[in-house]
Formats: C-alpha cells, structure tokens, sequence
C-alpha cells in the first residue's frame, strides 16, 4: 500500500507542484515563498484526496481517485495578477476568488451531475479516449527537457532518459509479477533518475535547500479579498474543472468496473468543489482530478481507493515537510515524461476499450466517435 501510494505520488507530483511555481513566479515571490506555496499546494492535494478516496457524508465519490491543483486555472490567475494594481494583493484577490467559486460549485453539485444521463458509452468512450490523447502531447513535453526556451530542448540526452524509462516500465510490466509488477512505474522513475545523475540532469539542490518541518499557516499571504471579476474568472474555471472531473469519475468507473452513476458524480464534484473551497485558508489552488492516475490505476489494476488515500497521506507529509516533498521533485522531467507515455497511453486504451462495447458496427455510433475525436483533437 505504501509504495503504491508513493508511486501515484510520483506520477502526478509535476502537475501539482507546476501551477504553483508558475502563479508564484509572477507575483514575484522569493525562493523560500514559492517553496512555501509549493507545499501549501501539495498540503491541500492531499486534504482534497481524502476527501474524494475516503468520503464524508455525500461527499466524495469513494473511487480511487486523486485530486490537485487543477492546470485549468493558471491563465486566468496570470490575468487576475496582470490586473491587480498591487501585486501583494493578487494571492488574496485569487484565494477569495476560489473560495466563492467552489462554494457555489458545491451547491450546484447535485443539478451538474444529473447531466450523466446525456454521456452514453459512446460517448463516455470518445471524452475518455480523447484525455489520454490530448495528455500525450504533455508526456512528450516532459521527455524532450525542462525549460521549452533552452537550447538543449529536445536533445538526443533527455529523449534517451525518457526512452530507457519508458523500456524499463516495460519490461517490469512484461517480465514481472506481483509486487514488482505493480510498482513498475515507481521502479522505473527511480532507475531513470539514477542513471540521468552521470548526464548532470538531476539536481539535487532542492533537498539541501529544503527545511525539515514547515507547516502551511493559514493565509500565510493576508486575508482574502473579494473581487468581482476574480470571482467571475474562477467561476468559469470551475465548471470547466467539473466537467472534467465528470469525464474523469466517468473514466475511472469503467476500469474499475464500477460505473459511475448520477449519485456518485454528485458526491464526487462535492469533494473537487469542497476541497477547493478549503484549499486557499492553507494556501492553495482551486482542486480537480488528474487523469494521469486514472492510467496508473488502468495498468496496475490496483483499484484499492485505500492505496490513494494513502497517496493523499503522502501528499499531506510532504506539504508539512519540505525536505520530503523536494526528494519528489529531484526526478528529472525526462524522467517523468518517458512514464507519462504509459500512463496517458492506457486511459487513451481504456477509452477505446469502453468504445468496442458501445458497439461500433452502427453507423451513427461511428459518426459519433469520427467527430469527436476529430474536434477534440485537432484544438
């Protein structure tokens, strides 16, 4: 359990840690602020997973299903900050923002999933191919190197770390049994980051840097402020966020051969909405689910939600131990990106998998699908 918790760490730990360097970056924090954020974020990850693995109430969808900040909302943050006079205030214009827009998406929780009887196989089958897709393009991001404006972006160095990651899960995942073979992914990350050591790849500045124990105190950054506009902006990302949790609950109920019905959507866009909610009193970003853990769940057949609350439990530690949460981060991206080819693959193959069961012999379920993907993916 715990080191399949670790693992579904490892796989969404870049995303979580990702918006937040980004927000902090132009509000201009200091080093020490944007580590503080950084684990602020993964602090509240991991509230928000215990929330949607372990439930309370109605709230939660009880699937093994993880939860952090959601990427949706970077762009409108960096328009929230490019517009406040004062950048000192930009943090607590967002926090207030997020927690008026989670409210609001808890209350319209139940009347936004009834909207599941409109996502026949069929379709579920198309959305479900199409985040695997659309995610692989991020995979190959990753695997090509850090910085995108770096000369050596895409060099033969970080593409072959991301191609002996890529093998070694491979292997494990073919040749393997038992333990081995479910923590294949984890296995692989860290053989990867040992041999990018000799290419000067990994840093490991991070861990030295680091302090043993920090916890996230609330509004660390002032007490949040209310803005029209903000509130607006952050509205509109969380319905995004919510159709794409639902798309998300709808995807994981396939592999885990637990269809998601109207009641468990509800319950689990309570979850996403409450845990955004709560996420800016320690410091956090609005919350939302990552399908890059619905495809290690498809691989490894592990479909305990306890293995992801214990993922969140992690999450929590690393958000109120600095030091712990930067040994995460001194896996290279390479690294990262040569697993994410896995793990986005196999929600794009469960997806065609729910899509032979929709029936692919009639033709109006073929036009369905024709289109869909053609206009999910050509954006």
């Amino acid at each position: 359990m715990l080191t399949s918790g670790l693992q579904h760490v490892a796989a969404m730990y870049a995303g979580v840690v990702a918006p937040p360097l980004i927000v902090g970056a132009a509000v201009g924090l200091s080093g020490t602020e944007l580590t503080f954020l950084t684990g602020a974020s993964l602090f509240t990850a991991g509230l928000a997973t215990f929330l949607q693995t372990l439930g309370v109430w109605k709230i939660g969808a009880r699937l093994p299903f993880v939860n952090g900040v959601t990427f949706a909302g970077v762009a409108p943050m960096l328009a929230i900050i490019d517009t406040t006079e004062d950048k000192a205030d930009a943090l607590p214009v967002i926090f207030g923002a997020i927690i008026v827009a989670g409210l609001i998406g808890f209350v319209a929780a139940p009347w936004f999933s009834r909207l599941v009887r409109f996502f026949p196989p069929v379709v579920t089958g198309s959305v479900i191919t199409l985040i695997g897709v659309s995610l692989l393009p991020v995979a190959f991001g990753w695997a090509q190197g850090p910085d995108p404006k770096a000369s050596d972006y895409g060099s033969m160095t970080f593409l072959s770390l991301a191609g002996i990651t890529l093998v070694v899960v491979l292997l494990l995942r073919r040749f393997t049994r038992g333990f081995l073979k479910q923590i294949a992914v984890l296995v692989g990350l860290v053989i990867g980051t040992l041999i990018a050591i000799p290419f000067g790849v990994t840093d490991f500045s991070p861990v030295a840097e680091a302090d043993i124990v920090g916890f996230p105190s609330p509004f660390h950054f002032g007490a949040p402020q209310f803005a029209v506009a903000a509130i607006i902006s952050m509205c509109v990302v969380m319905l995004v966020s919510m159709t794409e949790s639902t798309a998300d609950m709808l995807a994981l109920g396939e592999i885990v051969d637990r269809p998601a019905d109207e009641k468990t959507i509800a319950a689990g866009l309570r979850a996403d909405t409450l845990g955004s909610a709560i996420s800016p009193l320690f410091n956090g970003f609005m919350c939302s689910a990552f399908a890059q853990n619905i495809g290690l769940v498809a691989m490894t057949r592990i479909r305990s939600r306890f293995v992801v609350a214990c993922g969140g439990g992690f999450l929590v530690l690393m958000g109120l131990s600095p030091v712990a949460a930067s040994l995460i981060s001194v896996v290279p991206r390479p690294v990262l990106g040569g697993a994410g080819v896995v793990l986005f693959g196999s929600v794009a193959a469960s997806g065609i998998q729910t899509l032979v069961k929709a029936g692919l012999e009639k033709d109006n379920n073929v036009l369905i699908v024709a289109v869909s993907l053609a206009v999910g993916i050509i954006p």
